[in-house]
């Protein structure tokens, strides 16, 4: 409301106009409204009235041709005028259509001659590009062209490289300063974007390791500062992209990227590095916070850099990290919040374009099915090709192998199989995969890229809930007790999830039509860790038995179909002092521990080992449903224990037959086994790699609280 209390007018449609009027003013009474420009003078007739609280709702239908992103003013039957806002139009479908720019040149481009900037703003006014000179501070000020469907442009020559720059955007009767939502690189805390030649910035990528389907991989979530800042972690660089470079310690003993070498994932998955709020980039270690706040999509984060105050270097550094990393055999996932932005009204969206990229509700208020205050509107046109744009420069200027989406049942179908569509095109083996959860969007339900919905898009992975519960108990309630922790009743599920919860006619309650959309996990940066649940969970046992029923745990998550995830640091019962929210706690509570390494090495000696077995037979990671049905069944075991059996899998590795059980009972179990002889390759902590002992019985017995492997070549 204006502070004169005047009334307000929308263009609402691309031929209607809205009044809100509060009740103050004239009663709230009006005859006739007058819309008026250069070009325009029409009285509109009022056709619906609505009464609201403290305010009364005029609605009106324009003859003439309103031209979004021309000046109009409204004039009331007292003579008294406003300027007509951009209102609810830009959320029609006319809106859409009308400006859809579907070239791939928006933000700041440079050729041989010149650079080129250009920005989406269909309704503004006029949009002047500010440019300030890194080191004097100067200003300049260049009014901007407006092109076809809204785009305005500025071509400027190759000297004003290096230069900091900002939109003026004059919109809705007022004028909104936004840094470019394309822009590539920026100044500290994301006050400018900067006219950078991402060749300065070059760094020579090297070849990928090769992967050949989706489910040999092996994903290993961390976080940039997690990884090197604790003291034991004998890393220089400490909490930078380049600290994960390094490496430290004796065999045995190593921490940093050898320990991730000998450790056997293949996926390193980062949490945000892309540019966000909540860390001051000049004073990194002032606070703490994971990355799910974004501010500018396309810029690396600078409180990882070693100079957030260059440009350039952030750049050239997650090159160099992703780089190194593919030299030493790891492919990377990025971790991405295309969901929401930071803050809704002070993103560049908003105030660029009012009202455009955000979901609203129906009465007009933005909805918030994020839980931060707003929701990124993936079904219109222009958000979703930024984000399709943003995953593409991702792949081509830094070589990501991967993109994990952040509460991707916020984002819609069509947009998301676009996504894979078009990374496809560039490179099928990059993996794509995230939340899937149901959350109260305005979004029809049947358009949510969530996992009741995974039939439609059978190409994208989810985040396995159904695993993650049946296995170790709600995430959201501590001491519920899962498969692992005692609960004999979650046996039917886990059996169904070790199988990839794959659809099947005769199993109503699978999840999905391939395992490559499995992401089967017991831990991840949410909520607690398996350690800290177990603390609580099953607080009465002895640390011994909850490190087995932890140990448990990440064997059946290695030992599924699916594709396996692990959170840093599980491999050595990672805590965060039952801290279950640690998204902005210190470092204290969210450093990962170096000491757990060496303390528990045997037992990241024994997850090694399992990685190893996996990786060894691709019978463990069987790509399409049918493989799955043609060669696992489940075998008749005590209620405490779980038996599959893979047959005929020579096909697929070393081994003809095999026989995984999973014993979570206090109790040792007799299982009858088919037709031998056979050898074990583990048994609980014990691990054969070489004169395998062979049973020749018809039954064994399996220790409380284990894990053992049996085969037949």
């Amino acid at each position: 409301m204006t502070g004169d209390n005047k009334f307000q007018a929308y263009l609402d449609q691309i031929d209607r106009i809205t009044l809100l009027v509060p009740t103050s003013y004239h009663e709230g009474q009006i005859d006739f409204f007058v819309i008026k420009s250069t070009q325009m003078y029409e009285t509109i007739s009022i056709e619906n009235v609505h009464e609201l609280e403290g305010f009364i709702k005029y609605e009106g239908k324009v003859e003439g041709s309103i031209e979004i992103g021309q000046s109009y003013v409204i004039c009331d039957n007292y003579g008294e005028k406003v300027p007509l806002q951009v209102g609810a139009v830009i959320r029609t479908k006319e809106f859409d259509e009308r400006f859809y720019y579907n070239q791939n040149d928006l933000g700041a481009a440079f050729y041989s001659d010149h650079i080129m900037i250009k920005i989406w703003a269909p309704t503004a006014s006029a949009v002047v590009l500010k440019l300030i000179h890194a080191n004097s501070g100067k200003e300049e000020l260049y009014v901007m062209a407006r092109q076809r469907k809204g785009v305005w442009e500025k071509k400027l020559p190759l000297d004003k490289e290096g230069y900091y720059y900002r939109f003026l955007i004059d919109v809705n009767g007022g004028t909104n300063e936004a840094v470019d939502p394309y822009a590539v690189a920026a100044t500290a805390n994301s006050e400018y974007g900067v006219l950078i030649n991402l060749l300065t910035a070059y760094v020579h990528l090297h070849e990928k390791p090769p992967f050949l389907q989706q489910t040999d991989a092996v994903i290993y979530e961390m976080h940039v500062r997690d990884f090197s800042i604790h003291p034991s972690s004998g890393i220089e660089k400490k909490g930078t992209y380049l600290a994960v470079t390094e490496s430290s310690g004796q065999p045995g003993k190593t921490t940093g990227l050898h320990y991730l070498k000998e450790l056997g994932v293949t996926h390193l998955e980062f949490l945000p590095i892309n540019d966000f709020g909540g860390v001051d980039e000049l004073n990194p270690h002032a606070s703490y916070n994971w990355g799910y706040n974004p501010l500018l999509f396309n810029v690396p984060e600078g409180s990882y850099s070693a100079d957030p105050s260059n440009p350039a270097t952030r750049i050239a550094e997650v090159k160099q990290l992703i780089s190194t990393l593919h030299q030493q055999g790891f492919r990377v996932i990025i971790d991405v919040v295309y969901n929401h932005v930071f803050v809704r009204e002070e993103s560049s969206f908003e105030k660029i374009v009012p009202g455009y990229y955000f979901r609203h509700d129906e009465f007009g208020m933005p909805s918030n099915g994020t839980g931060v205050g707003n929701d990124f509107a993936s079904e219109r046109k222009m958000a979703q090709k930024f984000i399709i744009d943003s995953v593409l420069f991702w792949i081509k200027e830094y070589d990501v192998d991967g993109f994990r989406f952040d509460l991707m049942g916020i984002l819609d179908i069509e947009t998301m199989n676009i996504i894979r569509e078009k990374i496809n095109e560039i490179d099928s083996t990059i993996l794509v995969f995230g939340e899937g959860w149901d959350l109260n969007t305005p979004l029809p339900y049947n358009q949510k890229a969530i996992m009741a919905n995974a039939r439609q898009t059978p190409q994208i992975g989810y985040f396995n809930d159904r695993f993650r519960d049946s296995v170790k108990g709600s995430t959201f309630d501590v001491y519920e007790k899962g498969f692992i922790s005692g609960n004999i009743h979650q046996k039917e599920t886990v059996q169904s999830v070790i199988a990839g919860s794959i659809l099947d006619k005769e199993d109503s309650r699978a999840l999905f039509i391939n395992p490559t959309q499995s992401v089967n996990y017991v831990e991840s940066h949410d909520n607690h860790t398996l350690w800290d649940k177990l603390t609580n969970s099953n607080g009465e046992e002895d640390e011994d038995n909850r490190r087995s029923r932890h140990r448990l745990a990440t064997a059946i998550v290695l030992l599924s179909q699916g594709i396996p995830f692990l959170h840093s640091g599980q491999e050595f019962y990672r805590t965060k002092q039952g801290v279950e929210n640690s998204y902005n706690s210190p470092d204290d509570i969210n450093a990962l521990d170096w000491n757990r390494r060496i303390k528990f090495s045997p037992d990241v000696n024994w997850v090694q080992e399992l990685i190893r077995i996996r990786k060894q037979h691709g019978a463990f990671r069987l790509g399409d449903a049918s493989a799955i049905r043609q060669h696992v069944s489940f075998l008749n075991t005590p209620q405490s224990v779980i038996g599959y059996c893979l047959s005929n899998v020579l096909a697929y590795g070393p081994w003809k037959n095999i026989i995984v059980f999973f014993n979570q009972g206090l109790m040792e179990e007799k299982v009858v086994l088919p037709e031998g002889p056979w050898k074990i390759a583990l048994d609980h902590c014990k691990v054969y790699k070489n004169g395998y002992p062979t049973i020749e019985d018809s039954a064994i017995n399996v220790s409380k609280l284990s894990v053992l492997i049996l085969f037949q070549t």
